[in-house]
């Protein structure tokens, strides 16, 4: 059986449980991470040299990153409407979930430790600023995206795209903050809350930013 390791608080483990709802597979799950298991002993390096979750154990295939774990799920499972196989759709899926991954969670990363970890590292009030206005300004982009498409973030079909970003609206949206207001986002988070099972609910929109 696929084994997830990770704790379920973490955005980056919820993105993998999310995706396996989608998918409807089972699976074991290791609480690891803080306050539980430590990422950096020899037994979990082994796994991931990063000391960082999500790591998942498919039979012989070990990998981390969380939306390459994504992206294997769905291939492997023949999930051509999370993940296009035609090549253009395909990277329109893997451009926004590079972008999450890459500008949008750098965005964030200052701000939200800060105003949500409550970490005694991330005090400094202009670094706090800085991270809140560079947050907002790519929500803004995500915002102008959703604009044109009218439905999800890629077009009028849900796809993976949609988990990693559905989760980092969450989080945007969650986080105690001023924020603009952008219809666009807050209407995508709806959508999202009626699609037809629960990955939403039990990953996402679960009261954990």
């Amino acid at each position: 059986m696929l084994k997830i390791l990770g704790k379920t608080s973490s955005i980056n483990v919820r993105k993998v449980l999310w995706t396996c709802a989608e998918l409807g597979l089972a699976y074991e799950q290791e609480d690891w991470g803080a306050g539980f298991r430590a990422t950096d002993t020899p037994e979990f390096l082994a796994l991931n040299p990063n000391a960082m979750v999500p790591v998942i154990v498919d039979g012989p295939t070990t990998l981390w990153e969380s939306n390459t774990i994504c992206r294997y799920l769905a291939s492997k499972h023949g999930r051509s409407d999370l993940l296009p196989q035609e090549p253009a759709a395909h990277a329109l899926v893997e451009q926004w979930m590079d972008w999450q991954a890459g500008e949008l969670n750098n965005s964030w990363r200052y701000a939200f430790m800060a105003l949500v970890r409550q970490s005694a590292q991330h005090t400094d009030a202009v670094a706090i600023a800085a991270s809140i206005a560079s947050w907002n300004r790519h929500m803004g982009i995500l915002e102008r995206q959703l604009q044109r498409t009218g439905m999800y973030v890629t077009g009028a079909q849900f796809t993976l795209a949609d988990v990693v970003l559905g989760l980092s609206a969450n989080r945007w949206n969650s986080t105690p903050m001023e924020r603009p207001d952008y219809p666009a986002v807050a209407a995508y988070l709806e959508r999202l809350a009626q699609r037809s099972g629960d990955g939403f609910a039990r990953h996402c929109r679960n009261g954990v930013a």
